[in-house]
C-alpha cells in the first residue's frame, strides 16, 4: 500500500518532493519511502532523484492499478470500496460471490485480465492483459426489480460520457448495450441481477463493462477483425487506462445518483442521440425465426421501436430479441 500512496504523492507534486516530506505525510520511515520508490521503479515508473531536492515522477507505464486510478477518481457513491486485480475469472462473478458477504452498495472491482469474461447469452468476451479495462459495480438500489430493467441503457450513456471525457471523442450505442467507435465494438455491457425468491425483492444489480482500450489490429483473432475495435484505434494513439477507468467510474457515479433520483429525460435524450441503430434495417432474431425491419425510435423505457415492411410498428426489448445490423457490425 505504501507504493500506491507514494505514487499518489508524486503525481500530485508539481516538482520534486523530498523523502522526508513523504515520510512525514504518510507517517512511515524514510527507509519505507525508499523501498516504495525502488518498487515503483521495478514496475517501470521513471522516478528522477536529485540531492537535496528529492524525487520526481517523470514517466509512467500503462498499468491498471489503484495508484493509477485514484488520483483521477472523484465519486460520491461508486468505487468508495475499490478492488483492483491483475487477473480474475470474471469481475461480475467476483461481485456476485462477495455480494453474499455484505459488500456495500457502489463497490467496484477492476481487472487487468479476465480468464472467464462473458457477454450476453453466454458468449465469451476477450479480456487479454495489458490492453483493456474490465470492471463491474455492485448496486443495491431500494427499488422493485422491474424498475431496474432499464439500468443498462443508463450505463451505456455513462460509458459514452466517460470515454468522451477521457478522449474528447463520443462513441455511439448499438441498441441495446454495445459501445461503437468507427463502426466497431469497443465495449460491451452485461447487467445481471439477483431477486430474493420468497419476497421477490431486488437483492442487487451488477453492471459489468468490458472496454477494448489499446488493442491494435494484430491483437484480434481473425474472426473478430470485422467486429472488434479499440479506443486507441479510434483516437489514433494509446490511451492511459488508469485515467480512463477513473473517468468511467466518475460518469457511472453521476449516472447512478441521477437514476436513483428519477432524472430520466436527459439520459433518454442522450441515448436516442447516441443510438447508431436508429434509421437502419435490422434483423430480429427470435426463437421462432428471423425478420427484417426498420429501427425507427426508442420508447420511454429504452425499448426499440421497429417498423415492419407492412407498416406495422412494434416495440421490442433486449430480452425478447437479438438485433443485428445488416451491413457491417452495426
Amino acid at each position: 500500500m505504501s507504493k500506491q500512496k507514494i505514487l499518489a504523492l508524486l503525481r500530485e507534486s508539481e516538482g520534486y518532493l523530498s523523502g522526508e516530506e513523504m515520510s512525514r505525510r504518510l507517517g512511515i520511515s524514510r527507509a519505507a519511502v525508499w523501498k516504495a520508490i525502488d518498487g515503483l521503479r521495478r514496475e517501470g515508473y521513471t522516478i528522477d532523484s536529485a540531492t537535496n531536492r528529492g524525487y520526481r515522477l517523470s514517466a509512467a507505464p500503462d498499468l491498471l492499478t489503484e495508484g493509477e486510478i485514484q488520483p483521477f477518481l472523484h465519486t460520491e457513491r461508486i468505487a468508495r470500496h475499490l478492488e483492483v486485480f491483475q487477473s480474475i475469472d470474471s469481475t461480475n462473478n467476483y461481485l456476485k460471490r462477495e455480494a453474499q458477504n455484505g459488500l456495500p452498495d457502489g463497490s467496484a472491482v477492476i481487472a487487468d485480465e479476465q480468464t472467464g469474461g462473458r457477454g450476453r447469452r453466454g458468449r465469451s468476451f476477450s479480456s487479454p492483459s495489458g490492453k483493456g479495462i474490465y470492471f463491474s459495480v455492485l448496486l443495491r438500489p431500494d427499488v422493485a426489480p422491474a424498475e431496474a430493467v432499464d439500468l443498462t441503457a443508463y450505463v451505456a450513456v455513462a460509458v459514452c460520457d466517460g470515454i468522451q471525457e477521457a478522449t474528447g471523442l463520443r462513441p455511439q450505442i448499438k441498441w441495446t448495450n454495445d459501445i461503437i467507435m468507427n463502426d466497431h465494438k469497443v465495449c460491451g455491457i452485461l447487467t445481471e441481477m439477483s431477486i430474493e425468491g420468497e419476497s421477490s425483492a431486488l437483492q442487487y444489480v451488477i453492471p459489468g463493462i468490458g472496454v477494448n482500450v489499446n488493442q491494435q489490429a494484430e491483437d484480434w483473432p481473425e474472426e473478430l477483425t470485422a467486429i472488434a475495435g479499440s479506443i486507441a484505434q479510434a483516437v489514433g494513439h494509446p490511451v492511459q487506462r488508469g485515467r480512463l477507468a477513473a473517468c468511467l467510474l466518475n460518469a457511472l457515479d453521476r449516472t447512478y445518483l441521477d437514476w436513483l433520483a428519477g432524472r430520466r429525460q436527459p439520459y433518454l435524450e442522450r441515448y436516442r442521440q447516441d443510438c447508431i441503430t436508429l434509421g437502419r434495417e435490422v434483423r430480429l432474431v427470435r426463437p421462432d425465426g428471423e425478420t427484417v425491419a426498420q429501427a425507427v425510435g426508442i420508447d420511454d423505457r429504452f425499448g426499440l421501436v421497429i417498423r415492419h415492411p407492412d407498416g406495422r410498428e412494434e416495440t421490442v426489448t433486449s430480452g425478447e430479441v437479438s438485433v443485428r445490423g445488416l451491413y457491417g457490425y452495426v
